[in-house]
């Protein structure tokens, strides 16, 4: 489990909501809710692109509760959430700063 080191600004949001409407899917969670594997998709996901989106293939009152389970698990920020769609961002501290996303200051 993973803490955030600070928590996003409006502004950051703002700025990482305009990024995350162009992004495709990475992971789609189906029926069977948040599995072991694919927990470690979103993990490797982000490790690898910081900012992802993830499909919600569930009914709509699980859909939150899934998540909550995956920012809890990821320790990731919520971006945003609309329908099916969400969005969540992690910086990953081991990539070289010049390969890590770019944020507005806060």
């Amino acid at each position: 489990m993973y803490n955030s080191i600070m928590p996003l600004s409006t502004n950051q949001r703002k700025h990482l909501k305009g990024l995350c409407h162009h992004l495709q899917p990475t992971v789609t969670v189906a029926d069977k809710g948040l599995t072991p594997t694919v927990g470690e998709a979103i993990e490797e996901a982000l490790a690898h692109h910081e900012l992802i989106k993830i499909k919600l293939r569930q009914d709509r009152d699980q859909r939150k509760d899934t998540y909550d389970q995956i920012i809890e698990a990821t320790g990731a920020e919520a971006v945003m959430s609309i329908g099916g769609i969400v969005c969540i961002y992690r910086e990953n501290q081991q990539k070289p700063a010049d390969k890590r996303l770019k944020l507005p200051k806060a």
